[in-house]
């Protein structure tokens, strides 16, 4: 089990960003229930939708940033890690 801790690392150094956004993420989707059940406008449920898709992007941009960094790249090799950069920001961009 000492593997399983190693493995996410990352994502327990940031627990509380992560946290803070899968509950912010909640309050959302929590919105968007209320809005639909209450009949509200097309497009204010499609804002909504868009605005609780680009969250979940960048929650899974952080987790995947994490991991690449802490799992893929060897966080000492300054070289991998700048050969890391063009694709986090690929990533970045697609995510938006």
């Amino acid at each position: 089990m000492t593997e399983g801790k190693a493995a996410m690392s990352h994502i327990h150094g940031d627990r509380k960003k992560l946290i803070s956004r899968v509950r912010r993420i909640g309050g959302q989707m929590a919105s968007l229930e209320r809005a639909i059940e209450g009949d509200a406008e097309c497009g204010a449920v499609l804002q909504q939708l868009a605005a609780v898709r680009g969250a979940v992007n960048g929650l899974i941009l952080q987790v995947m940033e994490g991991h690449l960094v802490s799992h893929v790249a060897d966080s000492g090799n300054p070289q991998q890690l700048s050969e890391l950069e063009p694709v986090l920001a690929v990533l970045k961009s697609y995510l938006k």
